[in-house]
């Protein structure tokens, strides 16, 4: 098998596209040399040895032929597996993240919804400032017990 070296030089027009083939497989080369194999000459009739070796040669290359079948069938196999199984990675991977993004924005819509809107602190605001001047007016008419004599006219 003759090496090809890669060239270092640039190639004179840049804007030529250079197109490769798919490179075949290794049960569609070793059937092409099968067919491109020139017939053996039969043996004469007075070697058997030839003839057997030969048909050695044959079964052997068959073997061989069958067993670069398989191997390709299982890795063909194992390709397609590998890609299902990450597809179904991709998608759990994606599921995840949507269920938690929804669970956070569910929790952070209670939080939302709980806080007491402008109304309710307006009204607290003003019960407040009532109740705090109604006690105060109390406390400075009757005064607290050992502490504060009563200040205001009764």
């Amino acid at each position: 098998m003759n090496k090809i070296e890669p060239t270092v030089a640039t190639p004179t027009t840049p804007t030529e596209a250079v197109i490769v083939p798919p490179a075949p497989s290794m049960a569609e080369i070793a059937a092409a040399r099968a067919s491109e194999a020139k017939p053996a000459e039969p043996a004469a009739a007075s070697d058997p040895r030839k003839l057997d070796q030969l048909s050695r040669i044959e079964e052997k290359a068959a073997r061989i032929e069958e067993k670069f079948a398989r191997y390709e069938a299982v890795l063909t196999r194992a390709e397609a597996s590998l890609e299902r199984s990450a597809q179904k990675v991709d998608l759990a991977a994606g599921t995840m993240d949507f269920a938690g993004l929804r669970e956070e924005l569910s929790a952070l819509r209670q939080r939302v919804n709980s806080t007491p809107r402008f109304g309710a602190l307006l009204l607290t605001g003003i019960v407040t400032a009532v109740l705090t001047v109604i006690l105060t007016v109390i406390v400075l008419k009757s005064g607290v017990p050992g502490v504060l004599p009563p200040i205001l006219p009764r």
